[in-house]
This record gives C-alpha cells, structure tokens and sequence, in this order.
C-alpha cells in the first residue's frame, strides 16, 4: 500500500464529532418590500431581473432573448423549451459549447440577490456553469428576506445537487478590474413570476 492510500484509509477510518448547527432563529433583516431589494441586489451583482405575470409570460419574455435568438445550443431544465442543438451526454465536457442554460430556482434571497437552485440532473449541473447566459424563471412568493431564512427552507428540498447563483460569473481579481463572464455565464436574467 503506497503512503498515500494508508494516509487515506486512516483518514476514512477516523471519526470526527458532528457540531451541532447555529440556530437559525434571531433577529435577522428584513425588508419592506423583499421584491424591490432582490431585485436591486441582483442588479448590483451583474443580474437583471424581469418581472413578469405569470409562467407563460416568462417563457415568451425569453424567447425574446437576443441570448436565446442567436443560440446554437441550449440546455433547458425547464419543460417548454426545445433544445437546441447537440443533446448532452454524460460528459459535462459535451456542454462547452451551450449559449444558453435555462433554469427554475427554488427560492430568492432579498439580502444579497441569490437564488436556490437544486434538482439537477447529473453531470448536466456543469451546464449552469459553462453556458454564455443564464435564464431563471423564479417564483416571487419563493422570495425570503436572509440567508437565515434561506438556510431554514433549504432544508425542505432534500439531499442531493443544490447552490446559491447570485448574477453572472464575475472576478476582479486581475489589477481590480471587474470582469464579467471570465468563468461562466456572461448574462444572468432572472423572471419574477407573480
């Protein structure tokens, strides 16, 4: 057995004590109307969010996308949107070409624009990720004030895939140069159903 399969059987082997998790119950922030700061948060970390009426609307107001009209390739998670292009293999490697990613998040986050998503199909979760631009069709009743009240709801999905988006992909860590789009989607767009 070579030095570092022991170093890492005896790390499997050894039990660590689980901490109990902080209360979620406090005196947290909250908004006046959690919609206008979702969407100001949002606005402030590259995203823009649209409002819409209902379900319908949101999926006519991204086929309007300029995104959506020059896509060669996207990846929908969301029933009523034909794929285009190459459908996606188990190799997430496949997906490096996908213009657009549709999404539905679970829940928003007023304090700092984040949205919940979870459900996602295996290795496709790379898709989030690797797109040019990102659609999310999120329900405004979904909308929580904290991450508080984000953490308490999450624990109603279940195991499995799940991750805060909060934008497009962004850095400024090259001379403090905001970059939008360096390691992920370039555009976020997130319709606020109701």
């Amino acid at each position: 057995m070579s030095a570092r399969d022991e170093l890492l059987r005896a790390l499997r082997q050894r039990e660590l004590p689980v901490p109990p998790l902080p209360s979620l119950e406090g005196p947290w922030i909250r908004y006046p109307d959690a919609v206008a700061q979702f969407t100001t948060a949002l606005g402030n970390v590259g995203g823009r969010v649209v409002r819409v009426a209902s379900e319908d609307e949101a999926r006519a107001e991204i086929a309007a996308l300029p995104a959506l009209a020059g896509a060669q390739r996207v990846l929908s998670f969301v029933p009523g949107f034909a794929l285009k292009g190459p459908a996606a293999g188990p190799d997430p490697h496949a997906l490096e070409d996908v213009d657009l990613t549709i999404v539905r998040g679970q829940l928003g986050v007023a304090e700092n624009g984040a949205i919940w998503v979870t459900g996602l199909e295996g290795r496709l979760q790379a898709g989030l990720f690797i797109c040019q631009h990102l659609a999310v069709i999120l329900d405004a009743a979904s909308l929580v004030h904290n991450m508080h009240e984000a953490y308490a709801r999450i624990g109603t999905f279940g195991p499995g895939f799940g991750l805060f988006l909060a934008g497009p992909s962004k850095t400024a860590d090259i001379e403090q140069s905001l970059v939008i789009g360096a390691h992920g989607a370039r555009s976020a767009h997130v319709f606020l159903v109701g």
